[in-house]
């Protein structure tokens, strides 16, 4: 007869209480993230005083309704919008609340890849001269699929500044897509990952249609090692979370 290690088995039970431990974690933070809803469409949560996620719901065949996520960065009186949401319209609607509610202008928009639930209210943003960067081979993209242009490239990074705060934009490699980039905020440890990224409820790499998959482990294998102190880390779609979500990814991305 087989007798169970008594250590083991106490090993077991804690990792199943510390998992337990951890959902409910994410769950409690996910539910007191206060949270903003402007329209029937989009929803801010508030992540820190100056840092939002705004989540906006789209309808499409293929795939009914869901979120999308983007972020809003604030210093002063001023904001970065990195991502937008799906159409232009949405785009506006999003843009004139922080300008009548919060009392912020959006001076910058980087997109994390060229699909449409980053960039899709571009065209808009032109409109309001907000000027816009962007992943070279992204732009290329934009170029061929005739799509609206952003107005500078970069190529391995780049680092912008509001107000006296640092922005850094990454491209490590294609996953996603080929072109997705991440965005670190130093002072806040928020990182903007994108697509490329996954919720922890997500139980497949989802559309990578126009992505890597070969490329896909090394790329979020280089997200975890250069940002392991990243406290909120926000995925193109669904719940944020933190480093465990890069993981959860990375589990994804090597099955």
């Amino acid at each position: 007869m087989n007798i169970p290690n008594v250590t083991t088995v106490n090993m077991k039970k804690w990792l199943v209480l510390s998992l337990m431990v951890f959902l409910q974690g994410q769950v409690w933070a996910q539910t007191i993230a206060p949270r903003i809803k402007i329209s029937e469409d989009i929803t801010l949560i508030k992540l820190s005083e100056n840092a939002y996620m705004h989540v906006s719901y789209s309808d499409l065949p293929e795939f009914g309704r869901f979120p999308s996520n983007g972020l809003v960065w604030i210093q002063g009186n001023e904001a970065f919008l990195f991502d937008t949401p799906m159409t232009e319209e949405a785009t506006k609607t999003l843009t004139d609340w922080l300008g009548h509610s919060l009392q912020v202008k959006v001076v910058g928009f980087v997109p994390n890849h060229w699909h449409n639930d980053c960039m899709g209210g571009l065209a808009y943003l032109q409109q309001q001269h907000i000027p816009s960067w962007a992943n070279q081979i992204t732009i290329d993209s934009a170029k061929i699929k005739g799509l609206p242009v952003p107005d500078k490239g970069f190529t391995d990074s780049l680092q912008l500044k509001l107000g006296a705060k640092v922005i850094e934009c990454y491209y490590l490699g294609p996953a996603h897509s080929t072109d997705n980039i991440v965005v670190w905020i130093p002072s806040e440890k928020i990182l903007f990952a994108g697509c490329m990224a996954k919720s922890m409820g997500a139980r497949n790499l989802g559309n990578t249609v126009d992505g890597d998959l070969k490329a896909y482990p090394a790329t979020i294998k280089k997200v975890m090692d250069k940002f392991p102190d990243a406290r909120i880390v926000i995925p193109g779609h669904g719940p944020f979370g933190g480093p465990e979500l890069l993981r959860h990814t990375y589990q994804l991305a090597t099955q």
